[in-house]
């Protein structure tokens, strides 16, 4: 029993933040080490050594913690790059693009209008809707998500393109199963680094797919 009379769920790992004090699942948050050279390194697939510390995926909160917190968790002085922020949406942009171009792969992931209107309206199990922040808005309005379905945003047309071999692409859809949590998982940290979708600050350089 956790906090509150709350059950607590024995798969989800968690994780407590520098910033906040508060523990929460460990998909909400970003990890990082301090590297070598006493630098903070973000550690966006979870595998390099090292005491973790964890920030919730909010630019507010990676502010913060470059205000001191690191150094506090690390109980000794840290280098924390001023670029910190976007380095993590850009190495977050890249895994979500990454994730997508896998599910693509084994045919779990499509792109284009009525490719995307079909699976919706075919009754396809769609565990995600994804739509360029750049794409034209009134072509975006005539798709839905499915309930039970997320809904992002965070992606730009050229990046969403990316995940598909494509130059850019506006709608895509993931179904359910696979990896299609994990991408979810990703693209959700990535919306709280880019707080509104397709905002300033949004990085595409040096993408690659997978």
């Amino acid at each position: 029993m956790g906090r509150g009379g709350r059950t607590k769920d024995r798969d989800v790992s968690e994780r407590r933040c520098i910033v906040t004090g508060e523990t929460a699942p460990k998909a909400g948050l970003i990890r990082f080490v301090v590297g070598p050279d006493n630098d903070v390194v973000p550690d966006v697939l979870e595998k390099l050594p090292g005491r973790g510390m964890w920030v919730t995926a909010s630019r507010d909160a990676l502010g913060k913690a470059g205000k001191g917190q690191f150094s506090k968790s690390a109980k000794a002085p840290v280098k924390v790059r001023d670029d910190l922020a976007d380095e993590v949406e850009r190495q977050l942009a890249r895994r979500v693009v990454d994730l997508i171009a896998l599910a693509r792969k084994a045919g779990s992931a499509v792109t284009g209008f009525e490719k995307v209107k079909g699976w919706l309206a075919g009754g396809e199990n769609v565990r995600a809707l994804f739509q360029a922040s750049d794409g034209s808005e009134r072509g975006k309005t005539k798709l839905w998500t499915p309930e039970g379905a997320r809904y992002f945003g965070c992606l730009t047309a050229q990046e969403l393109g990316l995940a598909f071999g494509r130059q850019t692409a506006v709608h895509a859809a993931l179904a359910s199963g696979g990896m299609s949590n994990r991408v979810v998982e990703e693209a959700a940290k990535l919306k709280g680094l880019r707080e509104i979708d397709g905002g300033e600050g949004t990085v595409t350089e040096g993408l690659e797919t997978t």
